[in-house]
């Protein structure tokens, strides 16, 4: 008896399950304007917002490109017996902040100046005497970030002649790479909070124009939960369907875009991310995003309705 009465309830929340589906697109079809309304709310805002995510996340990838790019170089004091360079090389190895410690000979320093001067550079070779430049350890840090205060320890160490990392450019470039990732964090920021304020209001002014379907479902004692149930879903398909064009258009466009600069990018040492995995991810995070907005919407706006 009791398995027979499990039976019985699966049924029927199945059959309420299905009735609270077709409710819900019965809605969407009969508020035609409202429904084109609401999901051109979505789109619009939505292509911005993966718009911007793609910029971002591809600005933060050249940026850590340029961060991994990041040298600190330190010239070996030219008193500096071959014991004690191996001993400066072995200490720098030992710091945790350090990331790689490459030697480069003086000879190798001389002719990475004489190339980067180009063909006036072979004038250098013409009058080369005694060669005056200094061996050196290309060391990167852990933390890019941290580069100013690692060159500052380094500067401390036994047969450390000088330090170099670009202070000036380096500084302005961390500056300007956080300044550009949190401009582009509130802006996306901005956007969301601007699409559930554009939802939310505009399926209220569907919902208001239904107040009295709502009054009469109460009336005849229908719960907050049966009530509230097609609105979720069509919240949920209003914002599906406002995902889908924006994900087509920033696809398309992303996969012309990559086609474009990765040849021109290969062999350099900024890259820019990959259309796959990437477009997948901006795909599922923005219908993720589409689905929130429609749902939190519709629900923001049928709360009201729905106290006693």
């Amino acid at each position: 008896m009791s398995e027979m009465n499990n039976e019985v309830i699966t049924v029927m929340k199945l059959r309420t399950i299905g009735r609270h589906v077709r409710e819900s697109f019965k809605s969407i079809w009969r508020n035609g304007w409202m429904t084109f309304a609401s999901v051109g709310a979505v789109t619009v805002t939505l292509l911005l917002v993966g718009v911007f995510y793609v910029i971002l996340m591809n600005l933060n990838e050249v940026a850590n490109s340029i961060e991994e790019d990041v040298t600190i170089k330190v010239l070996i004091d030219t008193t500096a017996t071959p014991e004690q360079q191996k001993a400066l090389e072995t200490e720098l190895k030992s710091m945790p902040e350090i990331k790689s410690v490459v030697f480069s000979s003086k000879d190798n320093e001389l002719n990475q100046l004489v190339d980067s001067f180009g063909q006036q550079g072979e004038i250098l070779k013409l009058y080369e005497q005694e060669n005056p430049l200094n061996d050196a350890f290309l060391v990167k840090a852990a933390e890019p970030e941290t580069t100013k205060q690692v060159a500052k320890k380094i500067e401390k160490l036994e047969s450390v002649h000088l330090v170099n990392y670009g202070q000036n450019d380096v500084d302005k470039l961390f500056k300007i790479i956080s300044i550009s990732r949190n401009v582009g964090l509130v802006i996306i920021i901005g956007l969301l909070l601007t699409a559930v304020f554009l939802i939310s209001n505009t399926i209220k002014i569907t919902i208001v124009a239904r107040r009295r379907e709502i009054e009469i479902m109460r009336l005849v004692g229908a719960t907050n939960g049966f009530i509230r149930w097609p609105f979720f879903l069509e919240g949920l398909w209003l914002g599906i369907f406002g995902s889908i064009i924006p994900i087509t258009i920033i696809a398309i466009l992303y996969k012309n875009i990559y086609g474009y600069l990765a040849p021109k990018l290969e062999g350099n040492f900024i890259q820019i991310l990959e259309f796959t995995p990437f477009v997948y991810q901006v795909s599922l995070l923005l219908l993720l995003m589409g689905c929130i907005i429609g749902v939190w919407g519709s629900m923001m706006s049928v709360r009201k309705f729905l106290k006693v």
